[in-house]
């Protein structure tokens, strides 16, 4: 696995159906995406990209800008790793690639993670995101709770 190159790029409508098997791989005590919502993403201009290797897409992120400038606002949907591919760097270089296109906006970036989700945020916690909130319950149907983060616009 390690010597095959990763990729980042666009996600497309086509990937819609690896995306929702990656989701319900990964959070199967919750309520992971269809591959319908995968596809409604794409095609409204949200900022969606993908990880492919050899071909076959490994990971996917996507990020929705909800308020434009001069006070720009971004929100992180998703970011799922195939387990086979997690801690190669994979979710490290899809969230570089949301917060690069909110830097563009300069635009503050808002997420919710699980609460016991430590690989996560401390992933996000590199990339200078803090915790501004608590969303109890926030995860359907598992009722886990969920840390509001925030990382601020770039100047």
């Amino acid at each position: 696995m390690s010597t095959t190159e990763v990729t980042i790029g666009p996600l497309y409508r086509a990937d819609a159906e690896r995306c929702a098997e990656l989701e319900h791989l990964l959070f199967p005590g919750d309520d992971p995406w269809s591959a319908q919502a995968f596809r409604d993403a794409v095609t409204t201009g949200q900022l969606y990209f993908c990880a492919r290797a050899g071909g076959e897409l490994v990971g996917y992120a996507g990020l929705a800008v909800v308020a434009g400038p001069p006070l720009a606002e971004a929100e992180v949907h998703t970011i799922g790793v195939d387990p086979a591919w997690q801690r190669h760097g994979i979710g490290r270089a899809l969230l570089g690639r949301l917060l690069d296109a909110a830097d563009e906006l300069r635009a503050t970036v808002f997420l919710e993670v699980r609460t016991d989700n430590t690989p996560a945020r401390t992933l996000y916690e590199a990339h200078g995101f803090t915790v501004v909130g608590l969303r109890r319950r926030y995860y359907h149907p598992s009722g886990a709770d969920a840390h509001t983060m925030r990382r601020d616009a770039v100047r």
